[in-house]
């Protein structure tokens, strides 16, 4: 699909500044004309220019996009105006925003949600910048034929950095990460990692796209989850698998505090992505699932369905140790499909080969 295409599928503007009204900006080729037997769109939302300076230019496309699409204004955006948008329901409800002012600064936020709260963003001066030169992009990494791997799961946490399992990296001599768009790129050693927690934080340079925030507020027993991975790679498809289940318990193996137990289905391979709420925030990662044959070999009964996930709170304190911030965000109001919770957790999760 085009990308003009694609973003007029995504979020249609629907009015102008609040000083004088504009006329509506024109919808790409495809896109359905207001008012015009136009599909029902989503409660609109507001884009507010707090930068103090006239902006030019605004651009808005769901979070996790590479590009930045169309600019949408038809007339400049002074200070303190407003902007109204509505997005399709197809497009969800996070949203990386850009004002490019006149003074050849730009304002960026990322990760916006706008299905919630007053629908309102704004963007001040604080994250008005100078744009840089962009940085050169690595050349893509190649697996090495003939090479002895194994392979697990990780997510993007900040630019440039993926949160995964210790033991899916432990011992590797080299570590490729794909992304969601399928590009590789080579990480660099030493992992930063937490032996007990069976964690490590990745430097992974080239690598950018939407991040996950991890839940603030306390996980409940029964709720429900979503595990995101590459489980049994060579044998299943290459594409990203997503189980549904619940928090069954609120610690691991032997009373495990840093840990959950989950029925979310998970295999080899599922180690280290992300597990989410109905909201689509980070509530633990997926480490490992009970071993069945040999629970067998001592009970003589076939345990099902048994597995484990670090908890959320504790990776993001791991983060905090390692000198990153992670994205935070709490979980209220009316749960997510599971599908739409599957699209956030695309956006960020990505498949880790190791090299020996």
């Amino acid at each position: 699909m085009r990308p003009a295409l694609l973003l007029a599928g995504l979020l249609l503007a629907t009015s102008a500044a609040a000083q004088a009204p504009a006329p509506q900006p024109a919808p790409a080729p495809g896109a359905p004309t207001p008012g015009a037997g136009a599909p029902a769109a989503g409660a609109p939302f507001r884009v507010v220019n707090r930068t103090g300076s006239e902006a030019r230019e605004l651009f808005a496309v769901r979070s996790g996009r590479t590009d930045w699409g169309r600019n949408y204004l038809t007339q400049p955006l002074a200070p303190d105006a407003t902007y109204t948008m509505r997005a399709r329901a197809e497009a969800g409800c996070r949203f990386d925003f850009r004002l490019v002012l006149a003074d050849g600064r730009e304002a960026i936020r990322r990760d916006n949600e706008i299905c919630a709260g007053d629908r309102t963003v704004a963007l001040d001066a604080s994250v008005a910048t100078r744009p840089t030169a962009p940085t050169p992009t690595p050349p893509a990494a190649q697996p090495t034929p003939g090479a002895r791997a194994s392979t697990g799961t990780g997510f993007l946490v900040a630019g440039e950095r993926v949160l995964t399992n210790r033991h899916v990296v432990d011992g590797c001599d080299r570590l490729l990460v794909r992304s969601p768009e399928g590009r590789s790129f080579a990480a660099v050693p030493p992992a930063q990692v937490d032996a007990r927690l069976d964690l490590a934080l990745l430097r992974v340079p080239g690598l950018t796209g939407a991040v996950l925030p991890f839940r603030t507020n306390p996980v409940r027993r029964g709720e429900g989850v979503v595990a995101y991975g590459f489980p049994l790679a060579g044998l299943l498809s290459s594409d990203p698998k997503l189980t549904r289940g619940e928090i069954n318990g609120l610690a691991g193996l032997q009373d495990n505090q840093d840990q959950f137990q989950i029925s979310a289905p998970v295999q080899p391979g599922n180690s280290g992505g992300p597990l989410l709420d109905m909201q689509g925030n980070v509530v633990g990662v997926v480490v490992s699932k009970l071993n069945a044959s040999r629970v067998a070999q001592r009970t003589g009964d076939i345990s099902q369905n048994i597995n484990f996930a670090v908890k959320g709170e504790r990776a993001a304190a791991f983060l905090r140790a390692a000198g990153l911030q992670p994205g935070q965000a709490e979980s209220r109001g009316p749960d997510r499909s599971t599908a739409d919770v599957g699209e956030i957790a695309n956006r960020a999760t990505v498949f880790i080969r190791c090299e020996r």
